[in-house]
């Protein structure tokens, strides 16, 4: 570390270069950052932008180049000391610890930076309520006793995902990184947090925030970052772009914001669900899906669009009604039950759901399949398993070396066609796709939507959950609207507009 220099900036990333195994992940990338500012860092999956993020949170040394820190040079920062110079990071994944308290969890980074990275025994209890109480009513959650000392593994993804946030602002950050803070937020809960940065901002502190959804980040502001291939291609004021030229330049091609749904969808109904029920959930619930429809719900948080689809997958089923496929009547119970009857599930949280990380590309393919891959030994067919695997990552358009490497090393994108593809292999009547491009670039959404577009074709039918808007506008036939457990309305995708669509969610939260 050398003496501090005169700066203007916050930090300052001169020079980075980053190696893994035959992957240049980081390309001489230079930035600087000025307090006060917010800026959106933009790039297709696997563009360098998770490797800056811990270079800068100090979760991993540069190879070349160095860190400025309010003036002062860093070959290298540790984790601890990003903290103590005020760089805070909320890492997808959340980083919380689910068996401590919510005013613990708030009260962690503090805790760390001022203990050397060692928890103290005991917590002064009425300092770290009061630090809990301000940061939790900064991001719209409740500061009270009750609230604080619930445990973070009770409460659901969205509102863990605000606590994380809390915790950056408990800390006094000066410096904040944000990666796809907005993941599983309602639009209202988007929009607190939009007024959140703005109090940030207001207070000096630097925000970087990592993001696909474009349009978050026009109604938050400030300046664009775009990564590709491990290079800056651009940098400026977010509104000096449209949002073709940023995906073009995340993407290195044009990607059109058309209609991606064509053609009439066939009379023949795959899917029936009569008065579906689970108390407190959702409530007589009934629609139809047929063969080759992809069919759109949404709805705010508490609608009871993911609980409707965790019961038709079977996770947590419904307590009455009734769900006929082609035509007879069927029990779904379970999982297994479900993909009995040929249904197949993409759950939202695909990381802590639907894959086994650390196990070969090919283990998690085949998993849905496994009883029909054994041989008269009981043993699996290896041969069948790898031909089933890299069928799957011909079709899907799957990035990586052999079916051999761990799911883990996969952008986001790729992991969840990995997902995808296990579910293809039982040959579905009927495929659920829970927020299937949360946390996806803008190149692999593409891929996937055009996948979707290509299995409804083959006669598949498919109810797609979700809250991106657009993602529903450019892919659907009809779109359900719920509301406090029910079916509120149902639209024409084709005759329905992106203002007319988020006019009715705010319609549905007065």
């Amino acid at each position: 570390m050398n003496a501090p220099t005169s700066s203007p900036h916050f930090l300052e990333v001169a020079g980075i270069h980053k190696r893994f195994t035959g992957v240049h992940a980081l390309r001489g990338v230079s930035l600087a950052f000025r307090r006060g500012e917010i800026y959106h860092l933009l790039g297709e999956n696997g563009c360098g932008k998770s490797t800056l993020i811990k270079i800068i949170s100090g979760a991993q040394p540069p190879d070349e180049g160095e860190l400025i820190v309010e003036g002062v040079r860093h070959a290298r920062l540790t984790a601890l000391q990003a903290l103590a110079a005020g760089i805070e990071t909320v890492y997808q994944d959340l980083s919380l610890l689910p068996n401590m308290s919510v005013a613990e969890n708030v009260a962690l980074t503090s805790e760390l930076a001022d203990h050397d990275g060692r928890l103290a025994r005991t917590f002064d209890r009425r300092a770290l309520a009061r630090t809990a109480a301000r940061a939790l009513e900064a991001v719209g959650l409740p500061g009270d006793a009750a609230f604080q000392a619930t445990l973070v593994e009770q409460l659901p993804l969205a509102t863990r995902q605000l606590v994380a946030i809390a915790r950056a602002i408990a800390s006094e950050a000066k410096f904040v990184i944000m990666d796809e803070p907005t993941t599983s937020l309602t639009q209202k809960e988007v929009d607190n947090l939009i007024g959140v940065l703005g109090q940030l901002r207001a207070h000096g502190v630097t925000v970087l925030f990592v993001s696909h959804k474009l349009d978050e980040c026009y109604a938050i502001g400030g300046e664009v970052i775009v990564l590709r291939d491990g290079q800056k291609m651009a940098q400026g004021p977010i509104t000096q772009y449209t949002k073709a030229q940023l995906s073009e330049l995340m993407t290195g091609r044009h990607l059109t914001s058309e209609r991606y749904r064509e053609g009439e969808v066939g009379s023949d109904r795959v899917l029936d669900v009569k008065g579906l029920t689970r108390a407190g959930q959702f409530a007589d619930v009934s629609f139809s899906l047929r063969a080759g429809e992809i069919l759109g719900v949404t709805g705010l948080l508490d609608s009871g669009r993911n609980e409707l689809a965790r019961a038709l997958a079977g996770v947590a089923p419904a307590q009455s009604g009734q769900i006929v496929l082609d035509g007879k009547s069927i029990t779904v119970r379970t999982p297994s039950d479900a993909k009995q009857h040929r249904i197949g599930y993409v759950p939202e949280d695909r990381l802590n759901e639907g894959l086994f990380l650390d196990k070969p590309i090919r283990d998690n393919v085949i998993t849905a399949m496994i009883s029909s891959l054994r041989d008269r030994f009981g043993q699996i067919d290896r041969a069948r398993a790898d031909a089933l695997a890299r069928q799957t990552v011909d079709d899907l358009q799957i990035a990586t070396p052999g079916i051999d490497k761990p799911v883990q090393s996969l952008s986001g994108g790729n992991q969840q066609r990995v997902l995808i593809g296990r579910w293809l292999a039982i040959d579905p009547r009927v495929l659920i796709l829970h927020g299937p491009t949360v946390g996806v670039d803008v190149g692999s959404k593409d891929i996937i939507y055009r996948i979707m577009q290509r299995l409804a074709q083959s006669g598949i039918g498919i109810i797609l959950i979700s809250d991106d808007l657009p993602e529903l506008l450019q892919n659907c036939d009809r779109i359900l609207l719920m509301k406090k457990g029910r079916v509120a309305n149902e639209y024409r995708a084709d005759q329905l507009t992106e203002a007319d669509l988020y006019h009715a969610l705010l319609s549905e939260a007065a």
